[in-house]
């Protein structure tokens, strides 16, 4: 009717399993071999016209496979019915992750890290491996509920904690749309996840594992038992992971957000501080340069306050930098009206949550009898709108 038809020679009728795009396709689902093409490609070599002459590799080869197809490990089919489960993680040069529902694997998806990414911060790379991840299997997770493992326990509350980094910002823009749950998974327990984060690692280096060292270490870790407070967390952590959601332990270093801990009356503050600010690299920056610098890879707690004032005390700033806008004069006393109503004054109040819709409110007051009105307003307003609402509200009844 359609003018379709099927070659016989490459159809199979029949048939308990399905070879496809190096898959083999059953009642139980999907079994993949990895590497296939790769490792079937002595026996594809042989399908050529006269070239077909069994070997030694040849018959490896053949071997070969039948052990992986043995050995295999069998994706299911996707249940739509059934919650998602996304298990990620990220190593030293690539990230991984795994698609599930229950405990049966539906996809892996691994990608290696460009030298640009290479540098970046563990936390950065968890969080880039949740992103295209999600962003992967957009086609299965779009418009239902689905679950994010990680083991860095830092992105648990990633939507509800302030994000000061523009890039990573970028990344959790990308998640706007879906519905999902990020859940702490500690790494002894996310194998799968990270076995193909570290696929693009090297034979000779898979084994190795490096991680910064500061050379303080041990100072800073006698400091931070000797905080009260600080050393409590840690006692918490080491009872229950998840007790503090913000902080967490590596290799016996305390860290908060990714960042390193030091303890309030360190003695490793003031070279920090010079380091950041008095440095070539600090350029002596103003208060809000220096501070992103040291917030970016450490914290303790007053930090904010303590870059403020060694920034506002540094002789080298006092002496070449000027102040870029007029000194602001002397408050003068309004005059006091004569009448009620004569003299207003009027601000607002912005950043309340939504209650009917309101989300602001004008505040008009009479300067004489300091009566008030309180007017609710729904975003967004304009000037005309404002001034329609005070002659409604404010000249109708004065």
């Amino acid at each position: 009717q359609h003018s379709l038809k099927a070659n016989l020679k490459k159809c199979q009728f029949g048939q308990h399993t399905v070879e496809y795009l190096g898959h083999l396709i059953s009642k139980e689902g999907v079994k993949f071999i990895r590497n296939y093409g790769k490792i079937a490609k002595p026996l594809t070599e042989l399908t050529k016209k006269d070239a077909f002459g069994w070997s030694v590799e040849a018959q490896t080869t053949f071997e070969e496979l039948k052990t992986r197809l043995i050995e295999a490990p069998v994706l299911t089919l996707p249940d739509f019915d059934k919650e998602f489960i996304i298990e990620c993680d990220a190593s030293g040069s690539g990230l991984g992750a795994i698609l599930m529902q229950g405990k049966n694997p539906i996809a892996n998806f691994s990608k290696a890290l460009g030298p640009r990414n290479l540098i970046k911060s563990a936390c950065e790379k968890e969080l880039m491996a949740c992103v295209l991840a999600i962003q992967h299997w957009r086609p299965y997770l779009l418009g239902r509920r689905f679950v994010v493992s990680t083991d860095q326990k830092s992105l648990k509350d990633l939507l509800q904690q302030k994000i000061i980094n523009g890039e990573q910002q970028n990344w959790v823009a990308k998640l706007l749309g879906y519905d999902f749950e990020i859940r702490y998974k500690p790494g002894s327990l996310n194998k799968g996840a990270d076995a193909l984060s570290r696929v693009h690692e090297g034979g000779e280096l898979s084994n190795i594992v490096t991680f910064p060292y500061w050379n303080e270490s041990q100072q800073i870790g006698e400091e931070v038992m000797k905080d009260e407070k600080l050393k409590k967390i840690v006692e918490d952590l080491k009872r229950d992971p998840e007790s503090h959601s913000e902080f967490s332990t590596n290799q016996n270093t305390l860290l908060y957000k990714c960042r390193l801990v030091l303890s309030s009356q360190s003695t490793l503050i003031s070279r920090m501080l010079q380091e950041f600010h008095m440095t070539p690299l600090g350029g002596h920056s103003g208060f809000l340069r220096t501070y992103r610098r040291i917030t970016a890879n450490i914290y303790w707690p007053g930090m904010k306050g303590d870059v403020q004032e060694f920034v506002r005390s540094c002789d080298t700033c006092q002496r070449h930098k000027y102040m870029a806008s007029s000194p602001g004069g002397l408050l003068q006393p309004l005059p006091i009206p004569e009448g009620i109503w004569e003299g207003l004054s009027m601000d607002f109040i912005t950043g309340l949550p939504k209650s009917r819709g309101f989300e602001a409110v004008m505040v008009v007051v009479d300067r004489l009898s300091k009566y008030c009105h309180f007017v609710p307003l729904k975003h967004p307003y304009t000037a005309k709108s404002l001034a329609e609402i005070f002659i409604k509200e404010i000249v109708r009844l004065h």
